[in-house]
């Protein structure tokens, strides 16, 4: 279907450009070619625009990805605080063995070693958020 790009005068139906209007009022920023591409997504009845029910199908399963997103956040962010016990913002070898240790866990010098070599890869023997964050991904 041609997607159209002018205004829909009041037809119940959302354009290209009216949907970028209104995400942006939104807060979001999509480009014309998100926008295009949305549309083809979403658009069940292939009629080129977005009728109502569309519109809010696409926005309902976008705000899901977000609150998704913002949940895996502040969950890794509470993970790190459980090694970080210190809040220096590092895990240390000490800090991960007391973590272990706490957990039943009872780890030798070389598998803390290795618990860091893994995830530190600037090199400076310690662990900070964004290495955390990687080393779990």
């Amino acid at each position: 279907a041609v997607v159209s790009t002018q205004s829909t005068g009041g037809d119940g139906t959302i354009s290209v450009r009216e949907l970028g209007d209104v995400m942006r009022s939104m807060g979001q920023r999509p480009t014309e070619e998100d926008l295009v591409e949305m549309i083809a997504v979403i658009d069940m009845d292939g009629d080129g625009a977005v009728n109502f029910d569309e519109f809010v199908g696409m926005m309902s399963t976008k705000r899901l990805e977000v609150v998704s997103k913002a949940e895996e956040a502040r969950e890794m962010r509470e993970a790190f605080r459980v090694y970080d016990r210190n809040g220096d913002g590092f895990i240390s070898a000490e800090e991960i063995r007391t973590v272990m240790e706490n957990l039943g866990q009872v780890v030798t010098d070389e598998e803390v070693a290795t618990m860091i070599a893994e995830a530190d890869t600037n090199g400076d023997g310690r662990i900070d958020y964004d290495e955390f964050v990687k080393s779990m991904s």
